[in-house]
């Protein structure tokens, strides 16, 4: 019997995504798998249920039926919320020095380690 209870809550809970899915286009769910819920920890608005997320969710529809494309909406959020609100945030200085001082560290952590090296080298 628990199995079977098991199984009929598995299944309505698979017919429960194709439906939300049907409701939504592709570029909504896409927008929303990019878009980070504020409210719940490392979740974006497509997995979570939380006020917040259905909140987000209907202002990206209500800006796609606007006529206002991916980045226009990203912007948008994004200049309510913060950069952080976006998964995959547009390229500017701020987010540039963040992918870009790591790199340099490695880099000139490479050049101490052999410069260091050529001297041990040389001193033998």
């Amino acid at each position: 019997m628990k199995k079977i209870i098991f199984y009929l809550l598995i299944l309505n809970l698979l017919s429960l995504n194709s439906v939300m899915s049907q409701n939504f286009s592709q570029l909504e769910i896409k927008i929303f798998k990019n878009i980070r819920c504020l409210v719940c920890q490392g979740q974006s608005i497509a997995d979570s249920n939380s006020d917040f997320a259905q909140t987000i969710k209907s202002v990206v529809s209500d800006k796609i039926s606007q006529g206002k494309n991916e980045k226009e909406i990203y912007n948008f959020l994004s200049s309510k919320y913060g950069d952080w609100i976006v998964y995959k945030p547009s390229l500017n200085i701020p987010n540039l020095m963040l992918w870009v001082i790591p790199y340099l560290f490695v880099i000139f952590g490479v050049m101490f380690f052999l410069k260091n090296l050529r001297k041990k080298r040389q001193n033998k």
